[in-house]
């Protein structure tokens, strides 16, 4: 992948493999490298306002349940609704600008089972996410690891699917679920970072599994004490001072992501 002055990263993982961690600390480098930066927080969970520096998340976009309905024409509840609502105001109303001027965009998470008909959320959601890949922006989305906003329309803006592995076969496995799941929906540019690492024989197991899985690795980033105390103070691992070495890396996966 050539350097760019725009890239659309979307990262996935199993849960607390450390992949918001990720995505917020490179969205805020890209953003500081002089890249015009929409941080995606597609995660149920919706932690990623904590990796950026933000207090508060903004309004959840699948809670804007009258926008919706309105822009897709859902309200007579007759299964018809529109597959192209109008999205372009969505960013300017409802995402929150954080540190470094980088903006986050919170998805939400979409109910189901008896709760009614979800399609016009999902068409909401998904002409969204094209929308936001197909701008003049850098993006990072921080993914579910079933990756479940993305479809074979948004997957066309993804420049790559960045995996996050931690030491442990259960991880990995998960990481050839994705890779499936992103081929599956025409994502064939697949890397992998393995995160909190403290075993240098596991990460030689894991090397393995994803050389087999055509899987590139990226980048290893150490195990960090002051990265797990910015966690737990709701703090971005930017903001915590110092330099901790687990920065470092991600700096340079950064770098690595721009060469790739």
């Amino acid at each position: 992948m050539e350097a760019r002055e725009k890239i659309k990263i979307a990262i996935a993982g199993k849960g607390g493999v450390g992949k918001t961690t990720i995505a917020g600390t490179l969205a805020r480098l890209f953003a500081r490298a002089g890249h015009s930066v929409i941080a995606v927080d597609a995660d149920p969970a919706m932690n990623l306002k904590f990796a950026l520096g933000i207090k508060e998340n903004p309004a959840p976009i699948s809670e804007l349940k009258d926008l919706i309905f309105e822009r897709t024409n859902a309200y007579a509840g007759a299964g018809i609704y529109k597959l192209n609502p109008k999205v372009d105001d969505i960013i300017t109303r409802y995402g929150a600008k954080g540190p470094d001027d980088v903006t986050l965009l919170v998805m939400g998470t979409i109910e189901k089972g008896g709760t009614g008909c979800t399609c016009p959320e999902n068409a909401f959601l998904r002409s969204l996410l094209r929308h936001v890949l197909f701008k003049e922006n850098t993006v990072i989305m921080d993914m579910e690891a079933g990756i479940e906003h993305l479809g074979r329309g948004t997957a066309k803006g993804v420049d790559l699917m960045l995996t996050v592995v931690e030491p442990g076969m259960r991880s990995v496995e998960t990481v050839g679920r994705i890779k499936k799941l992103g081929e599956d929906i025409g994502i064939n540019n697949i890397a992998a970072v393995i995160n909190k690492v403290t075993d240098s024989e596991m990460v030689k197991k894991i090397e393995t599994e994803l050389e087999e899985m055509n899987i590139p690795l990226l980048e290893i980033i150490p195990y960090e004490q002051a990265l797990i105390k910015a966690d737990m103070e709701s703090k971005a691992p930017l903001d915590v001072g110092g330099e901790a070495e687990a920065v470092e890396h991600i700096k340079r996966l950064k770098e690595k992501i721009l060469g790739y």
